[in-house]
């Protein structure tokens, strides 16, 4: 029997989730939390399998609950859950040690494949996943400039390169104003761009806003 934990700080996900787990007869869910530190104390009480983990739990940013995770845990095979397209965090969390990625908009197809996959030792990779994997191959190859920011950075970028004010980006991050122009001015330093509209124009082109 494959034994899951979900974290997911939506009640109706975690329902979702298990109503899909619920028809596979080598699974069980085996707890459910709504924060991160609910979630590595069910991990340290439960002998689970798999750990499906919400990309955008309270208390965490981006990937920072994975990377608690994986430090507490490194064994414990994390497969990622988000709202957010592949195009935004699939690659880093793969990076980060995740053994795979589904969007919410396609749990309901893919969950359970995906299960299976991770737990019988391999990592789950979607068709579109592996078309970005490929891509990003190429891009480290020819020295791609966005991957040299950190994912802080990342955030930061895709906020501005939506379109958004830097007040505003301050306020989505929870972080005032002046270090939202230090992560700027480091995107600037890190990647060769001199402005906003650049920046933009690079964030457009690489898929990494919003």
């Amino acid at each position: 029997m494959i034994r899951i934990l979900i974290a997911d700080d939506h009640e109706l996900i975690r329902v979702g989730v298990k109503k899909i787990i619920r028809p596979a007869k080598d699974m069980k869910v085996v707890g459910e939390a709504g924060d991160i530190e609910q979630a590595l104390r069910l991990v340290e009480e439960q002998l689970a399998d798999l750990l499906v983990l919400d990309i955008s739990l309270p208390g965490c940013d981006g990937l920072d609950g994975l990377l608690r995770v994986r430090r507490a845990f490194p064994e414990l095979r994390v497969l990622m859950l988000s709202m957010y397209p592949e195009e935004r965090f699939a690659i880093a969390a793969l990076k980060a040690g995740a053994c795979g990625y589904i969007t919410k908009a396609m749990a309901a197809e893919e969950l359970v494949r995906a299960v299976h996959k991770i737990v019988a030792g391999g990592s789950f990779v979607s068709p579109r996943l592996a078309e970005l994997l490929a891509q990003d191959l190429r891009e480290t190859h020819n020295g791609a400039l966005h991957d040299r920011l950190t994912q802080r950075e990342l955030e930061v970028i895709s906020r501005i390169g939506s379109g958004k004010a830097v007040k505003q980006v301050a306020a989505e991050l929870s972080i005032t104003v002046s270090t939202v122009n230090t992560y700027r001015a480091r995107i600037f330093r890190k990647t060769g761009l001199h402005s906003n509209a650049e920046l933009i124009r690079y964030a457009l082109e690489q898929r990494l806003v919003e």
